[in-house]
């Protein structure tokens, strides 16, 4: 099911791409621990073509049809390492989470400029919301704060907690 990002327009998009080059320049464009030479050597492209024209659906299916994700990954466990499957939805998680996170990044930077805050909200159905997301929906957030965090937390949990893992569904709009 798609994410209803309702700020996604051409001078967001730009602020996306801005923002990819900004972690390119910096050496920590987040690419997934699951993704294969093919994944490591294709992710750039594939990225900023989803955000110049398509959404994170367009995007996990771009990453799938490339092949950028291993077939499984090794994982500790008591007993010492095993080799476990890679979910068949790996893809979609990690589109979503991604492009989320540059669209969040990009409205941060509109919000500044504007002088607005940003608000949370549900930009895509959950039949089992997690109580943590639930408690964010409808509350502001300051966008500066809010970037810095994004921008230093690449691929991992934000000290804000926005966005609050993946699959959650939860986004900003102005």
């Amino acid at each position: 099911m798609n994410f209803n990002f309702q700020n996604l327009d051409r001078s967001t998009r730009q602020l996306m791409s801005d923002e990819i080059k900004y972690d390119i320049d910096r050496e920590q464009l987040y690419f997934s621990r699951r993704f294969n030479e093919t994944g490591y050597s294709c992710y750039i492209d594939i990225l900023q073509n989803a955000v110049a024209n398509g959404d994170e659906e367009t995007f996990g299916i771009s990453l799938k049809e490339r092949g950028c994700f291993k077939t499984h990954e090794e994982r500790k466990t008591k007993s010492g390492i095993t080799l476990v499957k890679i979910p068949e939805t790996a893809n979609i998680t990690f589109a979503e989470s991604e492009f989320n996170r540059f669209y969040i990044r990009a409205l941060c930077l509109k919000a500044i400029e504007t002088g607005q805050q940003l608000l949370i909200y549900r930009a895509r159905y959950s039949e089992n919301p997690r109580v943590e997301s639930e408690m964010l929906v409808n509350q502001t957030i300051n966008p500066q704060k809010l970037l810095t965090d994004l921008r230093n937390n690449i691929g991992i949990d934000t000290a804000l907690g926005l966005p609050p893992g993946p699959n959650s569904g939860l986004t900003v709009k102005l």
